[in-house]
């Protein structure tokens, strides 16, 4: 039998409660998946408006750099001082 929209996501919601409320009892977890949209903007954005990269390693090179930048952000560290310390080979990022 179908039920409708409204019953099948409170059935979702009683179904998987736990996953839904675990930001609740886990102070690690974040409240939304926005910030994995937002890494992922920057690269739509970028090809909606140029419209392309020119090659397969224009685009490796910018998702690598896109990568260590967010990641750095993540861990506290300013873009610049991570590419600063990518090309005097110094970058490490902690993994805490």
């Amino acid at each position: 039998m179908k039920c409708g929209k409204i019953r099948a996501l409170i059935d979702r919601l009683q179904t998987y409660k736990g996953e839904v409320c675990r930001f609740a009892d886990n102070p690690i977890v974040p409240f939304t998946n926005n910030q994995a949209e937002r890494d992922l903007r920057m690269v739509r954005m970028k090809s909606k408006v140029i419209g392309t990269f020119r090659s397969e390693q224009g685009v490796k090179d910018f998702l690598l750099l896109k990568s260590l930048t967010s990641t750095s952000a993540k861990a506290g560290i300013a873009a610049f001082d991570a590419l600063h310390s990518l090309f005097q080979g110094q970058l490490a990022l902690r993994t805490e």
